[in-house]
């Protein structure tokens, strides 16, 4: 007999089915990981969002509007404190826009995203009640200055 999972791997159980649900397009799966009522998303670039109409609109919107997308998870933490479980996480994007032409495959995106994600404990197992996710800026040669740090002459700020 296998032993009980902790909470911490129920969670993370949890969090992984959040990304997975949005990587197969299950609407209905990812709508049963929230809670109901009186929720929070930010996605990268968007306002804050609220409530569950809100949230799971915007999730609808993206599903409709990926053609593909999928989520390494990297530097996966969770911290459970009774009934509310934090996870922060790296997610690391991979999605594909439109196609140019009718049967080709559209073109593929990187894109890094730290995220957090904020889980209540219910009957029913742990549920999502606030994901943020923002996006991680990346340096480009553009962004260096004379000196070549890279910062932008931000040092020392």
């Amino acid at each position: 007999m296998s032993a009980a999972l902790t909470d911490s791997e129920q969670v993370e159980m949890a969090n992984t089915a959040l990304y997975e649900a949005m990587e197969q397009g299950d609407f209905e799966a990812l709508s049963a990981l929230w809670l109901p009522g009186d929720v929070s998303c930010v996605h990268p670039g968007w306002p804050l969002l609220r409530g569950n109409g809100e949230v799971l609109r915007s999730y609808a919107l993206i599903m409709a509007n990926t053609d593909y997308i999928q989520f390494f998870l990297t530097d996966v933490e969770v911290s459970v404190e009774g009934d509310t479980a934090l996870v922060t996480c790296t997610e690391n994007i991979l999605s594909g826009g439109p196609a140019e032409e009718e049967g080709e495959l559209g073109p593929l995106v990187g894109q890094l995203v730290v995220a957090t994600n904020v889980f209540r404990r219910t009957g029913d197992g742990w549920r999502i009640w606030s994901h943020h996710g923002s996006p991680v800026l990346t340096e480009t040669s553009e962004d260096e200055d004379e000196d070549g740090n890279g910062d932008g002459g931000r040092s020392g700020i």
